[in-house]
């Protein structure tokens, strides 16, 4: 197996008077970090299992050491415990609006102040699975102007989210990878209930399709599981960096 320099994680302890809590960020740098070099922004949701389950830093580093990927700064926020999570990325949660404060008014201006980024929306990317990704467009669909990019893994759908989409005034701001698994019309999720994710994700994709969205979809063979999303996580760099 090819060796790879490889770029450094570093924690962040970051306070959000938005969530009234201090946040746990993980920060990864590549190999030839430099303040010199100017780097895209990409604020993952999910984060500690995009680093962990994904390896994402792993992927990176190759993508960074190929000449495939542009100089990227991932920024990988974990969730706090599976109610937390429920509350900051649900498109109907108690705390979605705080968590999306966070990130579009807290996050972002102290990334662009402390780091040498691209301060434009084609230069700042949003990813996140299944909640963490439908987070991901909730905020993107919000502030297209700060946050040009998504990329979503089985995102799930409601009509306060198709809502969203179709209202979205400017879509062609937004360029989003939208992937979902062939089998996710019946999987049973960790409340043990079977839910339906593969058909309101076509429905997304139609009307994201038809509103003009610049949107690159695929359904592959596999169901709502890191062990189908992170062999994909290779191209969606690719694509969108």
């Amino acid at each position: 197996m090819m060796s790879y320099p490889q770029g450094r994680v570093e924690e962040i302890e970051f306070y959000s008077k938005s969530l009234e809590s201090t946040i746990s960020v993980l920060l990864y740098k590549p190999a030839n970090y430099s303040p010199l070099y100017k780097y895209h922004t990409v604020i993952v949701q999910d984060g500690k299992d995009y680093f962990q389950l994904g390896r994402l830093p792993r992927i990176a580093d190759e993508l960074l050491a190929e000449g495939k990927m542009e100089n990227t700064l991932f920024f990988a926020i974990p969730y706090p415990d599976v109610k937390t999570r429920e509350q900051w990325y649900h498109p109907d949660g108690s705390l979605k609006e705080n968590y999306i404060r966070f990130i579009a008014h807290e996050l972002t201006p102290y990334i662009d102040a402390n780091y040498p980024t691209f301060q434009i929306g084609n230069g700042r990317m949003l990813m996140g699975d299944s909640l963490a990704g439908t987070a991901s467009l909730m905020i993107a669909l919000q502030y297209p102007h700060t946050f040009g990019k998504v990329a979503v893994y089985s995102p799930y759908v409601n009509e306060t989210v198709l809502s969203k989409v179709a209202e979205m005034s400017q879509p062609e701001l937004l360029s989003v990878y939208h992937v979902i698994g062939d089998q996710e019309d019946d999987f049973l999720a960790p409340s043990g209930v079977r839910k339906d994710f593969l058909h309101p994700n076509r429905d997304l994709r139609e009307l994201m399709s038809r509103k003009g969205y610049q949107v690159f979809y695929e359904e592959f063979e596999g169901s709502h599981s890191w062990k189908y999303w992170q062999p994909d996580l290779k191209r969606a760099l690719k694509m969108m960096l």
